[in-house]
């Protein structure tokens, strides 16, 4: 086996010999009650500061950086508590970039917020700090708008649950008879029994023309024991279902308020009028409203609803995450890396160990693996390329490689503003077919042999 030479006189690297690429940096150490800064030491005699968290606090922070002619700051994503300054300082004009703190703290014996701030300085300085992907201003207003709005769909399914619990203790057996007790059967039986109706026939005769569920099959299921507790654990989890609820149409409101007023200048894109997708037939009660639609796409430039599995809610929360510009993203590669949806190989001696998608949770990832689930039983080519991955290599990695393929769909379209090409799923599988053809015509050339067509058996 040949040897690599190495060079006997190596130079090493010392920090003194590093490239300055931004002299007026600082490092921020945040914590609940206190923030650590550290600025150059020729800035200021006590170039460390320790500042309040109080909103008075982070204005002078401001005015310190600002007298010291620091233009770059670094910080670490420490819980919530980075959000307020962050917003501060970039409002009064500094580059701040927010740090993984798996970066940062890479060197041990570095125990006190002081050797925090001085470290994350120091490496800014230098240029060693990568800046973790946050949209713009505008773009993050719409997404805490839509982070709150997911926190108001798990607190109302919460209590859907404890509407269900306080049923069954009544042994009132309505999810054996209804596929969703808060559909348009479920809520009015339910309203009536909080209403004091105990008759199961009465009952039964809410029952919706589209509910498969006999009359006389709900009456049945309707019979129980009605004991007062339970009877106001369900008023009370009623209550507070429909209140969520209209919290749930208040934000929804302000979501599409807002986004009337994001980007007014850019001109609207109409829905593809060749559309292979069906009218809104979903059942979702948390779905966004359709007259948010024209509004997704005037923003995106390009009609992302027109990928296969993506829906109006997925397309919220793409744009709230990511944004319209992906330019901040060299490649489709890298915008896969950051969603966690690339595999992340283990080598060793040159030799792959673990290939598998690392742990990151993301927001978009979670939403197009839930598309990709969605694609399973599709007639499409995103469908019939789901099946096929689930054939080769299982149905969890699978899931993974139909979200990566919609993840490369959405980075160019946004990137080029392209149309989508919707293709069925005998497309994909000529494709395919043609593929194989080629890879055997291929092969049997350089063994020497020629590859004749067959007719196809009957």
């Amino acid at each position: 086996m040949r040897k690599r030479t190495i060079p006997r006189k190596q130079k090493v690297a010392s920090i003194d010999n590093l490239p300055v690429l931004n002299p007026h940096a600082a490092g921020l150490d945040i914590a609940a009650d206190e923030i650590m800064a550290c600025v150059p030491s020729d800035r200021d005699q006590h170039n460390i500061q320790a500042f309040g968290t109080f909103t008075c606090d982070l204005h002078t922070l401001a005015d310190w950086l600002k007298k010291c002619k620091i233009t770059h700051v670094a910080m670490e994503s420490t819980g919530l508590y980075w959000i307020p300054i962050f917003e501060l300082l970039e409002s009064r004009g500094f580059i701040v970039i927010l740090v993984n703190p798996l970066q940062a703290k890479q060197v041990a014996g570095r125990k006190s917020d002081v050797s925090d701030a001085q470290w994350i300085q120091t490496l800014h300085t230098f240029g060693l700090l990568a800046a973790s992907f946050r949209p713009d201003a505008d773009i993050a207003t719409l997404r805490c708008y839509l982070r709150h709005r997911t926190t108001l769909i798990e607190t109302r399914a919460d209590h859907t649950r404890y509407i269900q619990s306080a049923l069954l203790q009544m042994n009132i057996q309505l999810t054996q008879v209804l596929k969703d007790i808060t559909g348009v059967t479920g809520m009015a039986i339910i309203r009536d029994i909080v209403n004091g109706e105990h008759d199961g026939l009465k009952l039964a005769q809410h029952r919706n023309i589209n509910c498969k569920s006999s009359e006389d099959d709900i009456a049945k299921a309707l019979t129980g024991s009605w004991r007062d507790e339970h009877l106001f654990a369900l008023r009370q989890s009623v209550q507070s279902f429909d209140h969520f609820s209209r919290l749930l149409t208040d934000c929804d409101a302000q979501i599409e308020r807002y986004l009337a007023t994001l980007h007014p200048d850019a001109p609207a894109v109409p829905p593809t009028p060749t559309s292979h997708k069906k009218g809104n037939n979903t059942h979702s009660k948390n779905a966004p409203p359709k007259t948010s639609e024209p509004h997704l796409r005037r923003l995106a430039g390009v009609d992302l609803l027109e990928v296969d599995g993506l829906s109006a809610a997925t397309v919220q929360i793409v744009l709230a995450e990511v944004g319209t510009d992906v330019h901040q993203f060299p490649s489709a590669n890298h915008f896969s890396s950051w969603l966690g949806l690339a595999p992340h190989n283990e080598k060793s001696g040159g030799k792959i160990l673990r290939n598998r998608v690392g742990k990151r949770p993301n927001r978009v990832a979670h939403a197009l693996r839930l598309a990709a689930v969605s694609l399973l039983r599709s007639n499409t080519a995103l469908g019939a390329y789901h099946r096929r991955m689930r054939a080769k290599i299982g149905p969890a990695q699978a899931v993974v490689a139909t979200a990566h393929k919609l993840a490369v769909i959405i980075f160019y379209m946004l990137r080029d503003k392209t149309p989508f090409k919707a293709r069925n799923a005998q497309a994909y599988d000529n494709l395919i077919r043609d593929r194989q053809i080629k890879a055997l015509e291929r092969n049997a050339k350089r063994l020497g042999f020629t590859v004749v067509p067959q007719p196809s058996p009957p």
